[in-house]
C-alpha cells in the first residue's frame, strides 16, 4: 500500500513538473517572438511621430500612446476612488451582512466577465445615443472593469487588519472614520496600492472596449469628446495590415505594452513580497 501511494505520487509530480515546463516554454516562446520583432522595429520615430499613411518614414505611435495613457489615466481616476470606497464599506461597514456579500458575488461575477460584454454595454447606454465614437465612453469602459478589482482588493486588505488596531483607536477616543482613514488604511496601504497597479496592468492591454467605445484615432487628439487613438487597438489595426512597415509598428506597439504591463507587475510583486516580510 505505501509503495502503490509512492508511485501515484511520483506520477502526479512528474506530470505537473512536465506540466509547468510546458506552460513556461510557450511563455518563452511568445516572449521570444516579441522581443526578436519588436524590438528589432523600434526607434526614435515610434516616439516622435505620429500615425501616418503607409510608406511615409515619419510615422510613430505618439498618439497611441498618449491616447492609451489619457484612456487609463482617466479610468483610473474614476475607478480607484469608488473602489475603495466600496471596498471600505465591505469590510467596515457592511461586514458580512446580506447586502455585503451580495455586492461581492456581483464583485466576483463582474471580474470575470467578457471585456466586450463590458464594451457593448458601454456603447449601447453611451456611444449609439451620442450617435460618435468618444474617449469618455472608453474611459467609462476601463472603469467598469477597474472598479470590482480594486473593490475586492481593498475588502480583503482591510479585513486583514487586526481588530485589536481598531478597538485601540475607538479606546483612545478617534471617531470611525479618523480611525478607518489614520489605522486601517495605513496598514492596508502596500496591499491596496498593490491593487491599483494590478487593476492598471489590465486595463492597460484591453482592446475590445475601446473598440466599441473611443474606437481609434490615426492622429494626435487631446478631445475626449472625438475618437482618441490607443495603443491597442493601433497595434491590431496595423499588425493585421498588409503593410510591411504598419505591421513593424504592430510589432513595436506589442513590445512596449507587453514592457509596460510587465513592469507594472514586476513592481506589484515587489509590494506583495514586501507587505508579506
Amino acid at each position: 500500500m505505501k509503495e502503490h501511494r509512492i508511485l501515484i505520487n511520483k506520477i502526479i509530480l512528474t506530470l505537473s513538473t512536465l506540466a509547468a515546463i510546458l506552460g513556461l516554454g510557450f511563455l518563452i516562446w511568445i516572449l521570444f517572438v516579441l522581443v526578436k520583432n519588436g524590438l528589432g522595429a523600434m526607434n526614435l520615430n515610434i516616439f516622435m511621430y505620429d500615425g501616418a499613411p503607409p510608406g511615409v518614414a515619419e510615422s510613430g505611435l505618439r498618439h497611441a500612446m498618449v491616447g492609451q495613457l489619457m484612456l487609463a489615466v482617466g479610468a483610473t481616476v474614476i475607478g480607484v476612488p469608488i473602489g475603495i470606497l466600496a471596498g471600505t464599506y465591505l469590510s467596515e461597514f457592511g461586514q458580512n451582512s446580506k447586502l455585503a456579500n451580495f455586492i461581492r458575488d456581483i464583485s466576483d461575477i463582474m471580474m470575470s466577465a467578457p471585456s466586450i460584454v463590458i464594451g457593448t454595454f458601454v456603447y449601447a447606454i453611451m456611444v449609439a445615443p451620442m450617435g460618435y465614437f468618444n474617449g469618455y465612453a472608453g474611459i467609462v469602459a476601463l472603469a467598469i472593469m477597474m472598479i470590482p478589482i480594486v473593490l475586492r482588493t481593498t475588502d480583503d486588505m482591510l479585513s486583514l487588519v487586526p481588530n485589536t488596531l481598531r478597538e485601540a483607536a475607538i479606546a483612545l477616543g478617534a471617531p470611525k472614520y479618523k480611525m478607518i482613514t489614520q489605522v486601517v488604511y495605513r496598514s492596508a496601504k502596500v496591499g491596496i496600492f498593490t491593487g491599483i497597479l494590478l487593476s492598471f496592468a489590465r486595463i492597460a492591454g484591453e482592446t475590445a472596449p475601446l473598440l466599441f467605445t473611443s474606437f481609434n484615432n490615426n492622429f494626435f487628439n487631446l478631445n475626449f469628446n472625438e475618437p482618441i487613438g490607443s495603443l491597442t487597438v493601433t497595434m491590431f489595426s496595423y499588425a493585421t495590415s498588409p503593410y510591411e512597415d504598419w505591421q513593424k509598428l504592430g510589432w513595436a506597439a506589442a513590445f512596449i505594452l507587453a514592457m509596460f504591463i510587465l513592469g507594472l507587475n514586476i513592481v506589484s510583486r515587489f509590494f506583495i513580497n514586501r507587505k508579506r516580510k
